[in-house]
């Protein structure tokens, strides 16, 4: 996770550089708070991977003498499919155009079954074959 830490502040360093000079060149406010959220998005995932590199030992990828078969064997678990994700992304996409449009109508039933959408994510694995 070091790695991925430093591309990130490297990221960031360059969008921290770049907001003011953009500022002072083109007066733009809009570009400007662009490069700025940039730069704090780059910076909290620098934050958080850094923080995560801390904590846990150190993969393969960050040593020195690592070899590619320490990278060998059982990586974690990954789920089977899920029909999930895609009703999450059909009711977020319902809230953001009832948005657009002002129907707050649409935004009401957009939000109410996006959280049945997300509570069936979340607990997916706690009912049914994948249970465990």
């Amino acid at each position: 996770m070091k790695s991925e830490a430093w591309i990130f502040a490297i990221t960031a360093i360059f969008f921290a550089l770049v907001s003011p000079a953009y500022w002072f060149i083109t007066s733009d406010w809009t570009g400007t708070s662009v490069l700025t959220m940039t730069f704090l998005l780059a910076g909290m995932v620098t934050l958080y991977l850094a923080f995560h590199a801390r904590s846990m030992e150190p993969r393969p990828e960050d040593r020195k003498d690592g070899e590619i078969a320490d990278g060998a064997g059982e990586l974690g678990f990954f789920p089977p499919y899920s029909w999930w994700p895609l009703w999450c992304a059909l009711t977020l996409s319902t809230i953001v155009y009832a948005t657009a449009l002002g129907a707050w109508w649409l935004l009401i039933i957009g939000v109410a079954l996006g959280a049945i959408a997300l509570s069936g994510w979340i607990f997916e694995y706690y009912r049914g074959e994948h249970a465990h």
